[in-house]
């Protein structure tokens, strides 16, 4: 196992969530501060990267958006409220990257697997190759001989967050300048973002070593980081001049969604929220649950230490959602740990079925498959979002397939 004390920078961390207070009344105000510039300013300044508390350029949706304390689906409405589809096109696709990440690993979750094993088999190359681990440390903790590079890494540790430009420029250098394994980098991202998204992360940095879409890599210029930096770097002759395409096993046939499950409103049932989907009152509605349940933020998305950040963030994330959709609870929630805590709970409180938001491929759907594999266990019925259930089939190809989908999703709306 590797040391986690070695595998984060050195430097004392900003408190990032006061920077992203985990709160939906702060995120409804961040949209709707942002919804005036969600057109044509967007669509200008987006790819400049101004610097840490300067990226005005972009709406700082991310965090909420994760945990869905805001849907895609409010956000795209306030947009089309001020602009039409065409003025706002650039930040609509935006939005529809993410469900389009979602959709494609949730179609194919050994992907998702494929990630985790090949992570570990790196965290065990690091443990014995003294030349890995050493470039693998310099990079974790900024301290490489490429200033912007460095620059990303502070930024990231001390707020959780970094513009999505620099997320590119930042994995191809890990890649092909640096030559770490894409995969530990996917990990270091997992570790510190508050947004950090299993299908968005993993699919992210597969697409810039020419994994995701085959053969077909992303190379960051010195030209182009010192033109959308303002200038403030210029890596000139720092960066590798190609970036040959790494190898993976093959993509596994794309799989059929779930089909849907209607829960008995006959049966005991509990009510369980987690991080994927903090707006769950879609699967909560007409009907009433004899008890209630959090799941805890989980941790299995890397072997080492994730920054405490996004388990504060996510955690009280959970507390403020627990208001609106379990008042009637009077503070006899649950906090489960894992599928075995969550059994434990199903057990005490007599429970026939528990009815939950779909969670997508993760950690919290890897304990609610765990749980339901229990001998005993009652049903669980996840509930998936009907945009969610709309869109994701079409994630069968790349993403400019997937956009002709848009306009369609998008009449579905309104």
């Amino acid at each position: 196992m590797v040391d986690h004390r070695l595998s984060g920078p050195r430097w004392r961390a900003m408190d990032a969530v006061s920077t992203f207070p985990p709160d939906r009344t702060t995120a409804l105000e961040r949209l709707q501060a942002f919804v005036p510039r969600a057109g044509r300013d967007y669509a200008a300044g987006r790819n400049f990267d101004h610097g840490p508390g300067r990226h005005v350029s972009v709406s700082g949706l991310s965090p909420y958006l994760r945990c869905r304390l805001i849907t895609e689906e409010e956000v795209l409405r306030a947009v089309l409220g001020r602009h039409s589809a065409s003025a706002s096109e650039k930040f609509i696709q935006e939005v529809y990257w993410r469900t389009y990440w979602k959709g494609w690993l949730e179609m194919r979750p050994g992907v998702w697997d494929q990630y985790q094993r090949a992570l570990r088999a790196k965290l065990n190359e690091v443990q014995t190759q003294s030349g890995l681990r050493d470039r693998w440390e310099a990079a974790c903790q900024g301290e490489t001989d490429i200033d912007c590079f460095n620059a990303w890494a502070q930024e990231l540790a001390e707020t959780g967050y970094l513009h999505n430009h620099a997320r590119m420029w930042f994995a191809s250098i890990w890649i092909f300048t640096l030559e770490l394994p894409w995969e530990l980098g996917a990990d270091f991202f997992l570790r510190h973002l508050l947004d950090g998204d299993p299908a968005s992360n993993t699919l992210g940095w597969r697409w810039v070593a020419g994994i995701q879409t085959p053969g077909k890599t992303y190379l960051a210029r010195t030209s182009n980081i010192s033109k959308f930096t303002g200038g403030r770097f210029h890596p000139k002759w720092q960066l590798a001049g190609e970036a040959p395409a790494r190898e993976a096993p093959a993509v596994p046939e794309p799989l059929p969604l779930p089909d849907p499950v209607r829960p008995d409103p006959a049966l005991r049932t509990g009510f369980l929220m987690h991080e994927e989907d903090l707006s769950p009152g879609f699967a909560f509605q007409a009907m009433k649950a004899a008890s209630h349940a959090v799941m805890a933020p989980q941790t299995g998305f890397t072997p080492l230490a994730p920054a405490p950040r996004i388990a504060a963030f996510r955690a009280a994330a959970s507390q403020d959602a627990q208001t609106r959709h379990m008042p009637a609870a009077d503070g006899s929630i649950a906090v489960l740990e894992d599928a075995e805590a969550l059994m434990i709970w199903a057990r005490e409180e007599n429970l026939d079925q528990i009815v939950t938001p779909f969670a997508p491929v993760g950690p919290v759907a890897d304990q609610v498959r765990r749980f339901a594999a229990h001998e005993g266990a009652p049903r669980i019925v996840t509930i998936m979002r009907e945009t969610d259930r709309a869109a994701w089939p079409r994630a069968t190809r790349g993403f400019f397939a997937f956009k002709k989908s848009i306009p369609g999703l998008l009449s579905a709306l309104s």
